[in-house]
C-alpha cells in the first residue's frame, strides 16, 4: 500500500510517501521525502495569529505538494495531514485550514502535544532500536517533544519560538544566551524523568539533523550516511560553542546547513544540549525518521 503524509510545523513543512506494510505498522520503501523550509510560526509567539507571509510560503508549499502527489497518482485528500504547535497557538489557524482544504484537498489535523510525542516516538525509532529501551526527542520550530515508551511530554520551547523570544541580536550577547539558556533549564527541570533513566536517546527533526551534517560533514541531506551515526554530549555543546559567536551570516556557510534554519538553529541546539546535560545522557543516536512516518499508523 501507498501512503502519504504530511508534517507541518512551525519552521519546516514535510511530505513523505512511502510503501507501508499494515502488518508491521512501518515504511518499508521511501518514494519521496522533501522538507520545505516555510516558517510558518513566525511571529505566532508573539502576536498569537499567522503572519501573511507566512501564510503565503506555506500555501505555495502546499500546492506544489498537491501537484506532486496527483502526479504520483495519489489524492491530496487521503494524505494523512497533521499540524503541530503552531497551529495549537494561532488564533487563526482554523481559518487557514479550512482555505487550505478547500483550495488543495489537505485535511489537516491539529494534534495535541501529547499526540505528537506519541506519533513522533513512533516515527522516529530507527530499525535496530528497541521501543522499551529508548526515549525519542524532537526539537520543532515551536515545542521540544520527549518520549519514552510509558510516558512522554510536550514542551512550548523552540528553535522558532525562543530566537523570537530571546535570542534578537546578529550575533547573539552574552545576555541573550544566558536568558535563553535559563528558560530551557526552568522548563527542563519541570519534567518528571523517571520514565527516562538509562534509556538511549534517539533524536529527530531539523535541528538535531543538521547539527550531525556538520559535525560529520554531510553536505546535503542522506539518510544513509546519518541515520544511526552518534553526537555526543561534548560534541554538542562544541557545536553550540561554535554557533555562539557567528553571526548569520556565517553559520549559513556551515556545513549542511539550510538558509531558512541559520537564524534559529543556536537556540535548537542550546535545547538539545541542555537536555542532554539536564537529564544525563552522554549520547544521542541520529534519525531522519520522526512524526511524518508515525502518522502513517493513523
Amino acid at each position: 500500500m501507498i501512503k502519504s503524509s504530511i508534517d507541518l510545523g512551525t519552521n519546516t513543512c514535510l511530505l513523505l510517501v512511502g510503501e507501508w506494510d499494515a502488518k508491521s505498522q512501518q515504511v518499508t520503501r521511501v518514494i519521496h521525502d522533501q522538507s520545505t523550509l516555510v516558517r510558518l510560526g513566525q511571529n505566532v509567539d508573539k502576536t498569537k495569529r499567522l503572519h501573511p507571509d507566512a501564510v503565503d510560503r506555506t500555501r505555495t508549499c502546499l500546492k506544489v505538494y498537491a501537484s506532486q502527489l496527483i502526479e504520483l497518482g495519489l489524492k491530496p485528500s487521503e494524505t494523512i495531514a497533521v499540524a503541530t504547535a503552531t497551529a495549537r497557538d494561532a488564533d487563526n489557524g482554523v481559518e487557514f485550514f479550512s482555505e487550505i482544504e478547500k483550495d488543495f484537498g489537505f485535511r489537516f489535523q491539529i494534534l495535541t502535544g501529547d499526540e505528537e510525542a506519541r506519533y513522533m516516538f513512533l516515527g522516529g525509532l530507527l530499525p535496530d532500536s528497541t521501543p522499551e529501551e529508548s526515549i525519542v526527542i524532537d526539537i520543532g520550530g515551536g515545542s521540544t517533544e520527549l518520549r519514552s515508551f510509558e510516558s512522554g511530554v510536550s514542551l512550548p520551547m523552540g528553535s522558532v519560538r525562543f530566537t523570537e523570544r530571546f535570542l534578537k541580536s546578529d550575533p547573539v550577547t552574552d545576555q541573550e544566551f544566558w536568558a535563553c539558556q535559563d528558560a530551557i533549564d526552568e522548563m527542563l527541570e519541570s519534567v518528571d524523568t523517571s520514565s527516562f533513566t538509562g534509556k538511549s536517546l534517539v533524536g529527530v527533526a531539523g535541528s538535531i539533523v543538521t547539527l550531525a551534517q556538520w559535525q560529520w560533514d554531510v553536505p546535503v541531506f542522506d539518510s544513509k550516511k546519518l541515520d544511526g551515526s552518534v553526537l555526543t554530549r561534548g560534541d554538542v555543546h562544541r557545536l553550540v560553542e561554535g554557533l555562539k559567536w557567528r553571526a548569520i551570516s556565517e553559520r549559513k556557510e556551515l556545513m549542511g546547513m539550510e538558509a531558512g534554519r541559520a537564524d534559529v538553529i543556536l537556540a535548537g541546539a542550546l535545547i538539545l544540549w541542555r537536555a542532554m546535560e539536564l537529564f544525563d545522557f552522554s549520547e544521542i543516536k541520529i534519525s531522519t525518521r520522526g512524526l511524518r512516518f508515525g502518522i502513517l499508523a493513523k
